[in-house]
């Protein structure tokens, strides 16, 4: 029998071939065969082309026989190897592609993420490889239909040039990993006995984990965190005044001696961790994105991490007389009507707070005591449910009972749980579609929200055959919940408790492409649209076990994409695409003339059907209103939001001077800014050394807002 090769020349048929072929598929779609698996397929190969009588036979019907052979046998397999056949000619164009970008990255830069600074070399070099994963994820993840989708603009799959590697964003479980004393890079680290140590060791897990996967890394309440090591390294201080003095009995001078000391440890502690976390690059080649909550702790020592945090980062980074705030990380703080109040032992850390948000916007404000979903976790359970990264927000899972609680006395765990990552939809696409096609929008809608459920199931599976060895300060030194795997287990015992996100986009302009009207105006329809939305999610979580969430997505280069992808299906459509961006998530447009307590109200209505991502904000157009600022947090506090204070920061490279919405400096005629503006929930440089950081849709958008 021979084969007749694509030159035409004849080759002896060998099953050997077919053998590595299949088993090549087969791995790529993480399926093991064994040698018995393989005689069978081969053999069912020999017997079809027996049956055909076939003597000589052409290359493309030898693989058209093996791809029917597999069909039968697993069309998992089977599918990989009709994509795997024309690989060449199909990494020739992925090459192609990867080779373009790697252009564009050299010499022109990137701006699709804020936190990537793409002048510099090691950022280059992530990016371009970036590219590279982010194809080969479109060639060998996705389905020929998902790919389609994503071109076209229905679905957005976020960080695809990351989610077959590792998970998203995170809380991280820093003092279940720091207790005792744990391995880093087969260095072991003891616990710290001293509150110095503590922030130096606090950077390096937080460098050294967070550059482990892609999305935010939350170290829940850092003051309650710190504590502990801060009353250790007083009795240090009192030790050692006692020593040097040769002292014997206690005093109040020594007490103070000693506060003083651990109160400067604080200082320079935060100090470094700021420094760090916006000077150190990670392996990603960006600045990771850390977040920090904090507020609740009321003892001596809790209460100072969280006074000194907030008046270190109010104070900026800098030169002297050239101070100004650093992006990272950002704060959060946990706001307790019952602690924080008028009268209450917390208040100061509150009055603390809003000076800090009053100068530089941070922290934002998580209400615990108000109305909706995060404060009911806190009131009835006293769990906080702190977010991951700028507004990510995990859905309960319980001790004993897992998706529902197994009893009365059962309790929902949050930290060191995180998610695999988020698929939005571009709803008012999905809208244009339906009116196109004459479909039923929900039949539609429905359509692709399957599709993004199939994606989920996948990506549980492919990413619980990883080792813990990928991460092992988060899978193996117990940063994650049920962390304590060896190195060479699979981590797929760890993933119920993880979630999954349903984002969605321009639910404003869902609602203006269905009736003409802004969700300021009416937002009934999309009010539909969302609850419809979260009935299919919940069912989907029931039917298939896993934690499925609903994500308001901070659209940052995806705003001005989805714009581009509207406009070549469906044309330019009045506030729908005839702005160089759509708005952000739920919220209202950014060009609305309305007031900040309107906003607050009108973005309520879809609060509570976010639940697995959102933030409220509004803007500031006064100049450091501090009794403005505290009235609305305040109203957003008993409202239960997430709530942002949103200004635009701008301060002169030249001379220091510092004041709202400044293109030149009013002191010396500097056009040298450093300019801080929200990009979505979190900040970012609008402006720095005469550049931006931020893509032209985003900007366009900065430009235009006087209600975010």
């Amino acid at each position: 029998m021979k084969v007749i090769k694509k030159d035409g020349t004849l080759e002896e048929f060998d099953g050997e071939k077919i053998v590595n072929a299949v088993n090549k598929s087969a791995s790529r779609v993480m399926i093991t065969l064994d040698d018995t698996a393989f005689h069978e397929i081969v053999g069912s190969v020999l017997e079809v082309i027996e049956e055909k009588g076939l003597t000589d036979i052409p290359v493309a019907v030898m693989h058209n026989i093996v791809e029917q052979v597999l069909d039968k046998y697993d069309p998992r397999i089977a599918t990989s190897y009709r994509n795997y056949r024309n690989y060449k000619q199909d990494f020739v164009h992925v090459l192609d592609r990867v080779f373009q970008k790697s252009q564009v990255v050299r010499f022109q830069g990137d701006k699709e993420n804020a936190n990537t600074d793409s002048a510099l070399v090691a950022t280059k070099r992530c990016l371009i490889f970036n590219e590279l994963n982010k194809r080969l994820y479109r060639k060998f993840f996705m389905t020929q239909e998902e790919l389609q989708a994503c071109r076209d603009g229905y679905i957005y799959i976020h960080d695809q040039s990351a989610r077959l590697d590792t998970m998203n964003c995170c809380l991280f479980r820093v003092n279940e990993v720091m207790k005792g004393g744990f391995e880093m890079g087969n260095i072991w680290y003891n616990e710290p006995k001293t509150l110095d140590v503590f922030f130096d060791v606090l950077g390096d897990i937080i460098l050294a984990t967070a550059s482990q996967q892609y999305g935010g890394f939350t170290v829940p309440e850092v003051d309650k965190l710190a504590a502990p090591y801060a009353e250790k390294s007083y009795k240090k201080y009192v030790d050692e005044y006692m020593e040097i003095r040769n002292q014997q009995t206690f005093t109040q001078e020594v007490h103070e001696w000693a506060m003083q000391k651990v109160e400067r440890d604080f200082e320079q502690g935060f100090q470094g961790i700021e420094m760090k976390l916006n000077t150190v690059g990670s392996s990603r080649g960006d600045y990771p994105f850390i977040t920090m909550t904090f507020g609740l702790a009321t003892d001596r020592f809790g209460k100072m991490a969280s006074k000194t945090f907030l008046r270190v980062h109010m104070t900026g980074e800098g030169k002297p007389g050239n101070k100004k705030p650093v992006l990272f990380p950002k704060l959060v703080f946990l706001y307790d009507k019952n602690l924080h109040g008028e009268g209450c032992i917390n208040e100061d850390v509150f009055e603390a707070g809003i000076d800090c948000s009053c100068k530089t916007m941070y922290p934002d404000w998580l209400s615990l005591t108000g109305d909706g979903y995060v404060a009911e976790m806190y009131k009835k359970y006293g769990r906080v449910v702190s977010p991951m990264g700028c507004r990510a927000f995990l859905s309960p899972w319980y001790e004993r009972g897992g998706m529902h609680p197994a009893d009365e006395d059962d309790k929902p765990i949050f930290e060191g749980r995180f998610n695999i990552g988020a698929v939005s939809l571009h709803l008012p696409m999905i809208l244009a579609k339906a009116r196109e096609e004459g479909k039923d929008f929900y039949e539609v809608l429905d359509f692709y929200l399957e599709m993004i459920r199939n994606i989920h199931k996948r990506t549980y599976e492919y990413l619980g055959e990883m080792k813990a060895s990928t991460n092992p300060i988060a899978y193996c030194e117990g940063g994650f919940y049920g962390g304590h795997l060896k190195p060479s287990d699979k981590i797929k015992s760890l993933l119920k408790p993880m979630t999954a996100s349903f984002g969605i986009t321009a639910l404003n302009e869902l609602q203006e492409l269905y009736n003409g009207k802004s969700i300021a105006e009416d937002g009934a329809f999309a009010l539909e649209v969302m609850q419809h939305i979260n009935d299919k999610v919940n069912e989907y979580k029931e039917a298939d076990g896993w934690l499925y969430a609903i994500y308001g997505t901070p659209a940052e280069s995806l705003c001005g994409l989805q714009v581009e992808q509207f406009r070549k299906k469906y044309g330019v459509v009045k506030n729908v695409s005839d702005r160089p961006y759509v708005s952000n998530s739920f919220h209202c447009h950014v060009t609305e003339d309305i007031t900040p307590i309107q906003k607050q109200d009108l973005e309520g209505r879809f609060w509570n059907l976010c639940n697995g991502g959102k933030i409220q904000y509004v803007r500031y157009p006064i100049s450091y209103n501090r009794n403005a600022v505290k009235t609305l947090v305040c109203r957003a506090m008993e409202l239960g939001y997430y709530e942002g204070v949103n200004l635009s920061l701008a301060y002169c490279d030249d001379c220091g001077h510092e004041e709202l919405e400044m293109d030149v400096c009013p002191v010396c005629g500097s056009t040298n800014l450093t300019k801080i503006d929200r990009m979505n929930g979190y900040l970012s440089y609008s402006r720095v050394h005469g550049d931006t950081r931020l893509n032209a849709a985003k900007m366009a958008e900065i430009a235009e807002r006087k209600s975010m």
